[in-house]
């Protein structure tokens, strides 16, 4: 995924906090607790508390933020004429939520149904018929809540709205406005402190303290963000004004978001990191990897190396193979990270990092997650 930045004014790189945005990704913690196994306490204790009425109205929601984060989260974002700035408190980040129109408040709504579609700029289901019958068959799919949501949704969007900021609001009167002051303080330094880092030294150091899966390519004018997920966007689109924001959040590792979707400045909402989470494994890394594992003569060989080291000549007779077949088969072990060298006397010995290997699945996850 990349972001074009060519152009863009260092000023316009702005690092802010979002009490909406961060309401958002406790949302999906609450629904998707695999997610975030360092959460499970607090959504545990949470979900616990909840009056049964606000549970219930949750889950029917849900769909909002379980499996597709709605931009609906960043009103700031997408308001015409905006200047792009977050609200200070989560009420003034509703009062920016009113200010979305209705045709980007019911697209962002119905992210769920029209995904595949995001980032082309497809026609508001609310005027185009086309795209409406989209809507409802994909709503269809995914069960009577999310049509009956659809419906109401399309049929007049202010009701709707009205019941999603009462939500919100509840929700903040229920636990949220407690667990915003206690993150807010870490959010609201991270942010300062990557601020400073911008004007001190660059885009390049400040994009590369918010995340390792983030590049910046100077020449081109053009951030890389090493996701999964295909698409571009531009941080220079007159029609919305030029700007980027990056946006903290203490609930949302290992996710990194980017809102790309057109006529939408750009966001990146990124981890708070934290000392005991260990770098993520780039997407490259992630496939050299999981190919190198899947030749079945590199599983035996594995088998040896994942016990102790083992020369070359060994593992050839080991496994009645020639020294050059052994030696093809560990560069592509060496290449992906999964084997160490070193040198005893005259024998080079190979041995498979057992680290690295252990990190395999939950770097396949943090992958497929980010």
């Amino acid at each position: 995924m990349n972001i074009d930045i060519a152009g863009l004014a260092p000023e316009r790189i702005v690092f802010e906090t979002s009490p909406l945005a961060e309401l958002g990704l406790a949302l999906h913690a609450l629904s998707e607790p695999g997610h975030h196994p360092g959460l499970h306490g607090w959504a545990t204790a949470t979900a616990a508390s909840l009056e049964p009425d606000l549970a219930d109205r949750l889950h029917e929601a849900e769909f909002l933020w379980r499996n597709t984060f709605s931009d609906v989260f960043m009103p700031f974002a997408g308001v015409r004429g905006g200047d792009g700035r977050t609200g200070a408190t989560l009420a003034e980040d509703l009062d920016i939520l009113d200010r979305l129109d209705d045709e980007r408040f019911v697209a962002s709504a119905l992210e769920f149904t029209c995904a595949s579609l995001y980032g082309t700029g497809a026609p508001s289901p609310l005027s185009d018929p086309l795209m409406r019958a989209r809507a409802l068959d994909m709503a269809a799919a995914r069960g009577p809540r999310q049509v009956e949501f659809t419906r109401q949704l399309l049929a007049d969007p202010v009701p709707v709205r009205r019941w999603v900021r009462r939500l919100f609001e509840d929700c903040d009167e229920a636990f949220f406005a407690d667990t915003w002051r206690r993150v807010q303080v870490q959010l609201v330094a991270d942010a300062r402190h990557k601020t400073d880092l911008l004007r001190r030294k660059g885009a390049g150091e400040a994009l590369g303290a918010v995340s390792a899966a983030l590049s910046l390519d100077d020449g081109a004018g053009r951030i890389g963000v090493d996701k999964m997920t295909e698409g571009s966007t531009t941080a220079t689109d007159p029609s919305v004004g030029a700007g980027l924001t990056l946006i903290p959040t203490s609930f949302g590792w290992p996710h990194l978001m980017v809102l790309h979707a057109p006529g939408w400045r750009p966001v990146i909402h990124y981890p708070v990191r934290r000392p005991e989470l260990p770098s993520p494994a780039s997407v490259e890394m992630l496939q050299l990897r999981m190919e190198a594992l899947a030749h079945p003569m590199r599983m035996r060989l594995c088998r040896n190396l994942a016990r102790s080291p083992y020369t070359t000549g060994e593992l050839a007779d080991s496994h009645s193979i020639t020294a050059p077949e052994v030696s093809r088969h560990l560069s592509v072990l060496k290449k992906a990270g999964l084997v160490t060298t070193r040198r005893r006397g005259r024998y080079v010995l190979h041995q498979l990092d057992l680290t690295v290997v252990a990190r395999l699945g939950s770097d396949f996850l943090e992958g497929v997650l980010r």
